[in-house]
């Protein structure tokens, strides 16, 4: 059975994660991070590439060390690498690190010092309180810790939209090799693009004799088949991921599609609508008594109904239907909106292409800029750059820009936004960038006021332009910190900043909600990608469709505007 670049990636991560809490060198962690990004991210199979006689080590981040790795997986299925790790320390603490306020020094801690070995043991100690004795947690942290295992206890696992992505794009490629198959769509939170995903709703459309279902089991990624019938089965994947198959006539196509993607109290209140209209609405069609009226395009469904047709990343009944009836559904931004990406990082400080690499990139993709915003001192793991070094860099960019054609550079950094509110870099060389991108990547664990108050003052700051990965969160991982969002919005409207909408695919922060709101006060969202590679500028489409599920317009977006307007924006 090939081996998927998920799975690939999967093992780098959990690698990364045991060598964190074994407090490795941070170096090597963030390698095999990095590494598991580019792998997942790649539009090509690993394996495929191999078995071409492809020099994987030309990949961004991928260097001899980490290709013979790869290697070894496709070949074997397994790392011994990655089995030597799990000797010395238990794959169950690393999974602890997805518990909000525990990181790999927490979770080292407490392996040492109370012998926890499991999540159940965690919840024991919590509920005995013995964890708010060791020095660095206390009180309020036990009482989140176990909060947040209660919260978690029983619930089906879930996938990163584009984890979901990678494992179904290579599903619906070998289910389109079917015989007589016409239509192949995955439907459900994944149409949705919600940031998790449980499981994948496919539905196809088919010719008599087709062999779908049985395409479908011969799958070499199936570990189980659950359920099997003429019309649908249901199957796990290697990787845990539920995959729910069914089998549609093209005249209920449309009626399908709406039905399976939800969500749920959408799809109620569309029916209830057409009750009303003396209509029953099913996933079969749209029915006046036994005669069907519509189904074949999702469009006549809503037609039906008296309603334009809504995008699916609008269907989760927050207004979506009186906004329809109303006529005042957003026009939602796309892809060919955006002018440019304004986040981004280099190898100048832990990025893994060149400043010229990254600016040729962004001219494939048709940007007319893109900003190169490098960490700031502060962050000396990400080799975070000084004054002297970003007066250097700045140099290197009036040069390139004298050469370039059609794309402008311009000159940036990700600041630390300190504990006081301070920026981590004098206001003198602050003065000679275009763009200001303050950050949080320390003192998470600050009080809502105290976040805040920090979060404005940075903002009072003159040169200060964009406040990047607002809340801080990764999902499934790290919970954001304690925010009054509302208030740094309306601080931001009114000192003329703007907010990113962070498009990796771990952060997408902003939330959707998030970013309704923004719209509501009227602050600007820059979509960035936080690039640290040329792969990861697509990242972008991420962060698009995060903007979509936020009802955001071409208008909300900072980088969807021309230079020459972007740049009067930046200058408070």
């Amino acid at each position: 059975m090939a081996v998927s670049n998920s799975e690939i990636a999967a093992i780098f991560n959990e690698i990364a994660d045991l060598l964190e809490i074994a407090g490795e060198n941070p170096f090597r962690v963030r390698a095999y991070r990095n590494a598991a990004r580019t792998v997942e991210g790649y539009s090509r199979s690993m394996a495929e590439m191999l078995a071409a006689g492809e020099d994987l080590e030309e990949l961004p981040t991928i260097g001899e060390d980490l290709a013979g790795k790869i290697r070894e997986i496709v070949d074997t299925g397994r790392l011994r690498k990655l089995q030597r790790l799990e000797r010395g320390v238990s794959p169950a603490l690393a999974g602890m690190l997805r518990l909000p306020g525990l990181g790999p020094k927490r979770v080292k801690v407490l392996h040492e010092r109370l012998g926890i070995n499991t999540q159940e043991e965690l919840e024991h100690a919590a509920e005995q309180g013995k964890i708010r004795e060791l020095p660095g947690f206390g009180a309020k942290t036990e009482a989140k810790i176990l909060e947040a295992i209660r919260r978690h206890a029983g619930q089906e696992r879930r996938f990163l939209w584009h984890e979901a992505e990678s494992l179904g794009k290579e599903l619906l490629h070998h289910l389109e090799q079917a015989r007589a198959v016409r239509d192949v769509v995955i439907a459900g939170s994944f149409r949705r693009r919600q940031e998790t995903v449980g499981d994948l709703d496919i539905l196809v459309t088919a010719g008599k004799g087709t062999d779908v279902i049985q395409c479908l089991h011969d799958y070499d990624r199936v570990e189980r088949v659950v359920s099997s019938g003429e019309t649908r089965s249901t199957v796990i994947l290697r990787m845990g991921l539920q995959v729910d198959l069914r089998v549609v006539p093209a005249v209920s196509f449309g009626a399908a599609l709406h039905y399976f993607t939800g969500c749920k109290a959408h799809n109620i209140a569309i029916r209830t609508l057409g009750v009303r209209k003396g209509l029953k609405i099913n996933e079969y069609g749209v029915f006046r008594g036994e005669r069907r009226v519509a189904g074949k395009s999702e469009a006549s469904v809503y037609a039906q109904v008296g309603l334009p047709y809504i995008e699916p990343e609008l269907r989760e009944n927050q207004g979506e239907i009186e906004a329809a009836q109303k006529k005042t559904l957003p026009d939602l931004v796309t892809e060919a909106d955006i002018l440019g990406d304004l986040h981004m990082h280099t190898t100048a400080s832990d990025g893994h292409d060149s400043l010229e690499a990254m600016a040729r990139a962004a001219q494939r993709r048709g940007y007319a800029y893109i900003a190169i915003t490098e960490h700031s001192q502060r962050l000396k793991v990400a080799r975070g750059l000084t004054a002297e070094r970003l007066r250097k860099q700045c140099d290197v960019i009036d040069r390139l820009n004298d050469k370039l054609r059609g794309l402008r550079v311009l000159k940036g950094m990700e600041v630390d936004i300190l504990d006081d509110g301070s920026l981590d870099m004098p206001d003198d060389v602050l003065e000679r960038l275009d763009v200001c991108v303050g950050a949080i990547h320390a003192g998470f664990n600050l009080s809502r006021k105290k976040q805040t108050e920090r979060i404005l003052r940075a903002m009072d700051n003159p040169h200060f332009n964009i406040l990047a990965h607002p809340t801080g969160r990764l999902i499934g991982r790290r919970d954001a910190y304690e925010l009054d969002l509302e208030r740094v919005l309306r601080a931001a409207k009114s000192s003329g900043c703007a907010i990113e909408l962070n498009a990796q695919p771990e952060r997408l922060d902003l939330d959707d909600s998030a970013c309704r709101l923004a719209r509501s006060i009227g602050v600007p969202l820059a979509i960035s990608t936080d690039a640290h590679s040329t792969a990861q500028l697509d990242y972008m489409r991420f962060g698009v469709a995060q903007a979509r599920r936020g009802w955001l317009e071409k208008a909300d977006v900072l980088n969807s505007r021309k230079l020459h307007s972007l740049l009067k924006f930046m200058q408070r």
